[in-house]
């Protein structure tokens, strides 16, 4: 009896998949991926230490196809210098604070530019879970993908001077980031004195009494030392200052699917760390700090109230101008939402 043909191609098939699958194949190494990432982070600081780590993870991941190389300490300029690279690829990775993420997208203000918004952290991370999908195309259609959203603590305001209430500030010299003209002109119509400076002129400024009064997260005075000049420190946590570290698409693109999968889940880890570490890291600087001298002013209810109604003026002013009125009113929204929740418990 004749075996039909279809079964002959059968037995065929499955002889030579047999022999196939006991014959090695060698996968195809990706071609090499080099990534340049600028940040401000000092060497050896929280967050240094988790890109190193990150570094690494990528390149084993990849088989030594992905090497990151990271410029810590400012020293490719300020974040508006570095986003500027990033557009010239000359960098093609930046860790930012919202300060550098604004001038590519201003809707990532939303997260910082809003004084005495958030409360607490719980309220911060129900607002960001919600709100960066959104941040994340803006920032996608501009050219970018965001690797991990990150904090840097709560921005206090640090001067040599005690100050307390918010007309107290209008004495003195107050640090703002270069580049953000908005800020500037704001403060001047409201009667403070910005003096727009790169981060890494703060100490200097600060002894030679160029600035004389900074908002920072404490761990950021504690790591700068700008806290042995700036001996004054107003216990009101003023904003948070959130920041992400990104990526060009473009770059991004070059790797491979089943190895970006990889890069993420520990760009992502990395992310988680930054944060946990930046969070606990804030009451611990303040400690540190004290006890080498750091002055805490307290904020009474009526200080309080004082400098919310500075927001109540400030507020009309960033709504439309420094955030999109879209993203000013869902970042409200979602922060009462979260508090009604809370109430409700």
């Amino acid at each position: 009896m004749k075996t039909p043909y279809s079964k002959l191609a059968l037995i065929g098939a499955l002889t030579l998949g047999a022999f196939i699958s006991r014959t090695p194949v060698e996968a195809r190494p990706m071609n090499p991926v080099t990534i340049r990432l600028g940040t401000l982070a000092p060497t050896g600081s929280s967050f240094h230490t988790a890109l190193v780590e990150m570094g690494q993870k990528w390149r084993d991941a990849s088989g030594g196809a992905v090497k990151l190389t990271i410029y810590p300490d400012g020293v490719q300029g300020g974040e508006a210098d570095m986003v500027r690279s990033l557009r010239a690829n000359v960098l093609t990775a930046g860790m930012f604070t919202v300060v550098g993420l604004s001038e590519i997208d201003s809707s990532v203000g939303g997260l910082s530019f809003l004084p005495l918004t958030f409360r607490s952290w719980d309220e911060y991370d129900y607002v960001l879970e919600r709100l960066a999908p959104r941040l994340e195309k803006a920032l996608l259609d501009k050219g970018f993908v965001v690797l991990f959203w990150g904090d840097a603590g709560w921005v206090h305001f640090f001067s040599k001077t005690p100050a307390v209430h918010p007309d107290d500030f209008k004495q003195l010299k107050i640090f703002t980031w270069a580049g953000d003209a908005f800020q500037v002109d704001l403060m001047k119509s409201l009667g403070y004195h910005p003096v727009p400076r790169e981060t890494a002129d703060i100490l200097p400024g600060l002894k030679t009494d160029l600035i004389n009064a900074i908002p920072l997260p404490p761990n950021q005075a504690l790591l700068g030392q700008c806290y042995t000049i700036a001996n004054h420190m107003l216990d009101l946590k003023w904003t948070i200052l959130s920041g992400a570290t990104i990526i060009k698409k473009d770059v991004w693109d070059k790797i491979p699917a089943d190895i970006q999968k990889q890069l993420s889940s520990a760009a992502m880890a990395a992310g988680e760390k930054i944060r946990a570490g930046a969070r606990k890291e804030d009451d611990q600087s303040i400690a540190a700090m004290q006890k080498k001298g750091l002055i805490v002013h307290p904020v009474t209810p009526q200080v309080e109230a004082e400098w919310r109604q500075l927001t109540k003026i400030l507020y009309p002013q960033i709504r439309g101008k420094e955030v999109p009125a879209d993203i000013f009113d869902e970042v409200q929204r979602l922060a009462a939402e979260y508090r009604a929740k809370g109430s409700r418990k």
